[in-house]
């Protein structure tokens, strides 16, 4: 069993930054792919960002080269530094783990961009 909790939403202004985290827990071992995802109210859930245990990454054409996606292996963590963020962004982030074949989903953080 997986467990996830996020930190860093919040309030931010359009074109400034957040960070958020996701620290994974349990008994882990070599977790393969982590990710963000969001959903804004009124849509479906969408991929944000990705990235391997090798660390190849992938992203949403919309937030390409404003967000990027890393991780601690040694601390099973994933981040999103969010930079130039738009109103757009606006959502619930849900960290995601894939682990041995099974799908681990974060409580949600809101993040909200103000104009």
């Amino acid at each position: 069993q997986v467990q996830l909790v996020e930190s860093g939403g919040g309030l931010v202004q359009a074109g400034g930054s957040l960070r958020l985290s996701c620290a994974a827990s349990g008994s882990i071992f070599s977790i393969d792919s982590m990710g963000w995802y969001r959903q804004a109210p009124g849509k479906q859930r969408e991929l944000v960002a990705a990235i391997t245990g090798g660390g190849s990454t992938n992203y949403a054409a919309s937030v390409k080269g404003r967000f990027t996606i890393s991780r601690d292996n040694a601390k099973n963590t994933v981040f999103l530094q969010m930079n130039s963020v738009k109103f757009e962004d606006t959502a619930v982030y849900y960290c995601h783990v894939y682990y041995r074949w099974s799908s681990y989903w974060g409580q949600g953080t809101q993040v909200t961009v103000s104009s």
